[in-house]
């Protein structure tokens, strides 16, 4: 497996260029052109995916509905003009505040 980071950082950079240049036919175009409202609604959408397959102890939807959510996100996040690594560094000084516990106890 390639690393999962990297990759992560590419689809960053491919929603980015869909979210910039708007191709025709692209999912993130009509994402963006449905706007915010639609945007966040396929987070929350995704997101109770992962709650229920998660509940239903399904690893494969589990994994497979993360992703929906995790790509859903990241259109969230770049439309909004936030990236990853902000997320990430919230993430990295609430650890830092409160070392061993959870980042959102």
């Amino acid at each position: 497996m390639s690393n999962p980071h990297a990759f992560l950082a590419e689809l960053e950079a491919i929603i980015d260029a869909r979210l910039r240049e708007r191709p025709e036919g692209s999912y993130v175009t009509r994402l963006a052109d449905a706007g915010p409202r639609r945007i966040a609604q396929k987070v929350g959408e995704e997101g109770v995916e992962v709650a229920l397959a998660v509940a239903a102890g399904d690893r494969e939807q589990t994994i497979s509905e993360t992703a929906d959510l995790v790509f859903h996100l990241l259109v969230a996040l770049r439309s909004s003009r936030i990236t990853v690594g902000e997320v990430c560094a919230e993430l990295e000084s609430r650890h830092a505040a409160a070392p061993g516990r959870a980042t959102t106890d």
